[in-house]
């Protein structure tokens, strides 16, 4: 999809949102964090991830660059399914942001390697739950806090498959969504890279994908 088109897609979003708050408070918590993760050895670049919160607000690449993905030697890493609690990923703060509404990324597996663009939509109900604090013991900082699931963090697995969660520092993930991707067919960086994608593999990824393969179907 050609940036024009996608923003097109993006302002018809707003239409559709931009009037629609309810909330009628601020947010409890300065941003929210906005991160992406992979499987271990599926290394992921993010061409951009823009987001649109419900005053209808857009923030283009909100993230970009490379995705937290493990490496571990020795093909130690489990790439398989997701892990319950995936953490934060690698991102950024989304300052001066409502809460969010969607979504875009387009992102290059450089597992396969190939290009996939997503929206993912996010559900009222995962708003009010980022809205919702709640006391926890924090093992991390000895104590109990009040806590809130201000992350929120979306995976990107080869074939195109994201899941996306909220989480809080010390609050467990909860799933938000599992929406598939599609195929950008003008290949990375939109057709103007000559077909070249932003880095090479590290060896410890090239050398697992070499014996194993990537394990389509279980993410």
């Amino acid at each position: 999809m050609n940036e024009l088109k996608r923003l097109c897609v993006l302002c018809f979003g707003l239409v559709l949102t931009g009037c629609v708050h309810g909330l009628g408070r601020p947010l409890p918590y300065e941003s929210w964090w906005l991160g992406f993760g992979g499987p271990s050895y599926m290394e992921v670049w993010i061409e951009t991830a823009d987001a649109v919160d419900i005053q209808g607000h857009v923030f283009r690449r909100a993230m970009s660059g490379i995705a937290s993905v493990q490496t571990p030697p020795n093909f130690k890493g489990k790439p398989e399914g997701w892990p319950a609690n995936p953490g934060g990923g690698k991102g950024k703060n989304v300052h001066g942001a409502d809460l969010p509404r969607l979504i875009y990324v387009r992102w290059q597996s450089l597992a396969e390697p190939q290009t996939y663009e997503a929206y993912i939509e996010i559900p009222e109900a995962t708003r009010q739950q980022m809205l919702s604090s709640e006391q926890v013991y924090c093992r991390g900082l000895g104590k109990w806090i009040t806590d809130y699931r201000n992350t929120l963090t979306i995976g990107l697995a080869p074939g195109g498959v994201t899941k996306t969660w909220i989480m809080g520092v010390c609050l467990s993930a909860i799933e938000v969504a599992r929406v598939q991707g599609a195929v950008v067919k003008i290949g990375p960086f939109l057709g103007r890279s000559g077909g070249q994608y932003a880095l090479p593999l590290e060896p410890e990824s090239k050398a697992y994908i070499e014996k194993f393969g990537i394990p389509y179907g279980s993410w």
